[in-house]
């Protein structure tokens, strides 16, 4: 019998038929990453039911040195739960662990396991008149492990911060099969590291995340929404540092989109109408929200910004939306960005980060000097400008081979932009995490003080390398001596 053969049976016999399997047609569908870039092998698919499992199966990798390669709602988009080619390696999915084991309304806080759906955590919350402070694109997929796993951002991270601030508390197993468990919440604690933390955009490979507490926060009750256009993207910082001052913790988003970018989900979405009178050259989406339980006078308070703004040209035009279905009209329109340039035809996709006083002049500097350089091609960014994180895509030239194109001229593209990013004193990976995509390029880049420093917590969690490898630190550095 092979060695992987036992481990097979020995797998199928502790975690039963709901909980292994080596069926290609329940495997394969999760072998390739959501963006379709990467597609690997694996020995089987392990869906383990509970902490308890999850440890056990850990345990038995160990016992016959099997890679594990975790994966939440596959929603990534660095390749980080997607396996190698070599087959060599066992995908363990978290979905089967759906539980929301505890939710207290006084408290605020909510205790779940790692495959809960961002989505149904969403509505769990709104049930008690509540909210968890994070959203994004993929929630009716992305799971609580996942992007704890990645320290996930979105739309919300102005106000509220990224994943990594609204978690209290941890559950993980770890290489040997250990479980971490962190999950009850101390305000204050310090009995040494916050290991919650260490684990929090390790994207699994130092443990696996199986549960949660999170915090959450009194529902809104009420939001006003804009569409702003504008000039220029430095005209887009100048109007969000206005709105900062005039709206303070009323602001939570303020996102920016430039002409092709709307142009682009105009063309797309067939019922999708132009929020202004005039195209601009720039565009931003603003919201304003209120927790306070006797209401607030958003929309006054939205006038007010706007008028302070037109009086000191900081935008050329502004609509205030009307009512919820035009507010989330306004919302579809930026959400829709990705699909509807997919659409267009492939672009090398960039999500970095410059600090935020800074993003402005960044992108104002960058797109030319990537546009001179790589003829024919297009650069654009949108996103969330007051988090200082913008997606930089650079669009291919027409009628080029997708493939072709990428594995040339776009790795080159991406090699430029994240060198620009990095002369700029940005990241070249703001929310979306390293993963494999960018493993090579944090190896390049990164400061060897902080490379000396994940590879020594690499060593000492994971010694043998087994969680999720090849991904996060560079392939030649995974268990070597620091």
């Amino acid at each position: 019998m092979s060695e992987t053969t036992a481990f097979c049976d020995a797998a199928a016999q502790l975690l039963g038929p709901k909980g292994f399997t080596t069926d290609p047609e329940l495997v394969d569908p999760w072998l390739t990453d959501w963006r379709g870039r990467y597609t690997g092998r694996a020995i089987g698919l392990a869906s383990p039911a509970n902490t308890a499992e999850t440890a056990d199966l850990v345990k038995l990798c160990a016992k016959h040195g099997v890679p594990i390669v975790p994966q939440g709602g596959n929603s990534g988009m660095s390749g980080g739960a997607t396996p190698d080619k070599s087959g060599e390696a066992v995908l363990i999915s978290l979905r089967r662990m759906d539980s929301i084991t505890s939710l207290d309304p006084e408290a605020m806080q909510v205790t779940c396991e790692a495959g809960v759906i961002l989505q149904n955590l969403h509505e769990a919350a709104e049930k008690h008149r509540l909210r968890f402070p994070l959203t994004l694109g993929g929630k009716g997929s992305a799971t609580i492990g996942g992007l704890i796993s990645t320290n996930a951002g979105g739309t919300q991270v102005l106000r509220h911060g990224t994943m990594r601030a609204q978690v209290l508390g941890i559950e993980a197993v770890l290489a040997d099969g250990s479980v971490l468990d962190t999950l009850t919440p101390l305000k204050k604690d310090n009995r040494g590291f916050d290991l919650k933390q260490l684990l929090i955009g390790s994207e699994g490979t130092l443990g696996i995340v199986t549960g949660a507490t999170l915090r959450l926060l009194p529902e809104i009750s009420g939001r006003t929404v804009v569409w702003a256009g504008l000039a220029s993207i430095r005209q887009a910082r100048e109007l969000l540092v206005h709105c900062e001052r005039v709206a303070g913790e009323a602001l939570e988003g303020f996102e920016v989109l430039p002409d092709h970018c709307l142009a682009a989900v105009l063309d797309h979405l067939p019922d999708a109408r132009e929020p202004l009178a005039q195209p601009h050259s720039w565009n931003a989406l603003i919201e304003l929200v209120s927790t306070k339980p006797d209401g607030e006078d958003l929309a006054s308070l939205a006038e007010t910004m706007l008028e302070g703004a037109l009086e000191q040209g900081l935008l050329e035009d502004a609509v205030i939306a009307a009512n919820e279905t035009q507010a989330e009209a306004f919302w579809l329109l930026r959400d829709s960005i990705s699909p509807a340039e997919r659409a267009i035809g492939p672009a090398m996709q960039h999500d970095i980060s410059v600090p935020v006083k800074r993003m402005a002049d960044f992108v104002t500097a960058a797109i030319p000097e990537i546009e001179t350089r790589f003829r024919n091609t297009r650069a654009l960014a949108f996103g969330h400008l007051g988090d200082g994180n913008v997606h930089f895509h650079v669009l291919a030239p027409p009628g080029v081979t997708p493939g072709e194109w990428e594995e040339s001229d776009g790795k080159e593209i991406s090699s430029f932009v994240h060198d620009l990013v990095t002369e700029w004193g940005g990241s070249i990976s703001a929310e979306h995490g390293i993963g494999q995509m960018k493993r090579d390029e944090l190896g390049r880049l990164g400061d060897p003080a902080a490379l000396a420093v994940l590879r020594r917590v690499k060593q000492a969690l994971d010694p043998r390398g087994l969680l999720n490898p090849g991904k996060l630190l560079p392939l030649a550095q995974l268990g070597t001596n620091p």
